[in-house]
């Protein structure tokens, strides 16, 4: 049976089933996806009844049947990898044409672009977004904005908040538009990662290829940066580029793209560090200590200096080094401290009721960021000795941040799937790698909503990812015993 399956997936394109699904996503996407409760494509054309009622559900199912074959075209495309006759250049168009349709899709699994807009709606407006939510500018994106988020301050750096300015102000009063500009800067971003991740992972002596394909062409890359246009695809992108700069020699230059990518989401800063171990690793003994103050000083002044300037040509105000704390009114499992919490309350709510849940969630968070601190700075110091060793340990490094962070949603570990390929994995980390991309891929819905809580569905996701990694990493296994094995 495993042969005759194998046969099978040989028969499949990857690049037509993905095709296939992307499509389906994109159709899907209106009726289904994070839709807009007032105006949008379906209303304009008259076909607003598959928003809704058995129309909500039929766009439900086409746009998960899409992610579905997505994934699952990923995984076929995985095999040809795995086995190494699949090379990047391949895999590059291969992704192309996987993300075409969804560059046209309504937004998918999430409501943040909506949030973006009206944080740079309130900047255009006068208002200030680091002390005023969004409930402060009523108007037509005010309808589309999170009930969550509405009385929130954002927690975004001042280039997020002024590119949201320019787009608002391009178009202002036609979120279609809006959305669509918006949808460019995150596909640009995309770019920036999809050219830069093979490159890195080259220079590193990694597989190219492989690199690609878990950190660029995985679904949870083309989902929420792409179908989302969540902002970790500019931020992500010019980390990307800045890395590949300090690898090949431009520190400064790399510094500097690094800190524009930090100037619109402060986590880019978890680079920065590992940026100046790339260069001190590669000099002489003598002169690493002198290398160390130079690149870290010089750096630190570079990245300031670029915070300022976006600072003051945003015209937004310093309130984003305030915002740096974050929000904490979400609460998924994907967070170490809420898993532990929800762990904690389904014991503990057997024999204390009612169950003093909020108040167990705070200590287990500053707990958490305790051991964020430790292992961050862990981290650093041990991923020191070489330009592969920084690039682990930026990947690393970003973990423990997302890991141990009060919240943590999806595309956060765009940052983590963007570089984990770049180096040479053992097994258990491409497992790792794999697995969780595939569990966290099928675990939210077109509007937004997540399934981490419905047992049911997450067995049999934890069962389907197992099948398909386990399938992938024997590939890969086979393929390297035959490479070794003696030529007749």
């Amino acid at each position: 049976m495993p042969e005759l399956s194998t046969r099978r997936f040989d028969t499949m394109n990857p690049t037509t089933v993905g095709l296939i699904g992307s499509i389906l996503m994109f159709l899907g996407s209106f009726g289904g996806g994070a839709i807009r409760h007032r105006g949008g494509a379906l209303e304009a054309i008259g076909l607003e009844f598959l928003s809704y009622g058995h129309g909500a559900g039929f766009s439900n199912i086409t746009l998960w049947v899409g992610t579905a074959l997505l994934l699952f075209a990923w995984f076929l495309a995985g095999r040809f990898v795995a086995r190494g006759v699949l090379s990047s250049a391949d895999l590059l168009k291969m992704m192309g044409i996987w993300v075409l349709p969804l560059v046209f899709a309504a937004p998918i699994m999430s409501r943040d672009i909506y949030s973006y807009l009206m944080q740079g709606a309130l900047l255009r407006d006068g208002f200030d977004p680091y002390t005023q939510g969004a409930s402060a500018n009523p108007g037509p994106l005010l309808y589309e904005v999170s009930h969550d988020w509405r009385n929130t301050t954002t927690p975004y750096g001042p280039l997020h908040l002024w590119l949201g300015k320019l787009i608002t102000s391009v178009f202002p009063g036609s979120i279609a538009a809006e959305i669509a500009l918006f949808k460019l800067a995150s596909v640009a971003g995309f770019a920036a990662i999809a050219w830069s991740v093979p490159r890195i992972a080259t220079a590193l002596g990694a597989d190219p290829a492989y690199a690609l394909w878990i950190g660029v062409a995985n679904p949870v890359m083309i989902f929420h940066l792409i179908g989302g246009m969540h902002n970790e695809a500019i931020m992500v992108g010019c980390v990307s580029l800045g890395l590949l700069a300090v690898l090949r020699g431009r520190f400064y230059p790399g510094v500097a793209i690094i800190a524009i990518g930090m100037s619109l989401k402060a986590t880019a800063a978890i680079a920065l560090p590992f940026a100046v171990w790339i260069v001190v690793s590669q000099q002489p003994a003598a002169k690493r200590w002198s290398t160390f103050i130079r690149t870290a000083v010089l750096g630190a002044l570079i990245t300031i200096g670029i915070l300022a300037v976006v600072t003051w040509l945003s015209g937004a105000s310093w309130g984003w080094i305030a915002a740096l704390t974050g929000n904490t009114k979400v609460i998924n499992p994907l967070a170490l401290p809420s898993l532990i919490a929800g762990a904690i309350a389904s014991v503990g709510g057997l024999v204390i009721e009612p169950f003093p849940y909020n108040a167990v969630l705070a200590v287990v968070r500053s707990l958490s960021m305790i051991g964020m601190l430790i292992g961050l700075i862990f981290t650093w110091w041990h991923f020191r000795k070489t330009p592969v060793d920084a690039i682990r340990g930026t990947t690393a490094a970003y973990t423990v941040a997302f890991v141990f962070n009060a919240v943590t949603l999806p595309w956060y570990y765009a940052s983590v799937l963007s570089l984990v390929g770049t180096f040479p994995n053992p097994r258990w980390l491409r497992g790792l790698s794999i697995g969780a991309s595939i569990v966290v891929a099928m675990a939210f819905t077109g509007s937004g909503n997540h399934q981490l809580y419905n047992p049911v569905w997450m067995v049999m996701l934890l069962i389907v990812a197992w099948w398909m990694t386990s399938h992938i990493l024997k590939l890969g296994r086979d393929a390297r015993a035959q490479q070794l094995e003696p030529c007749a």
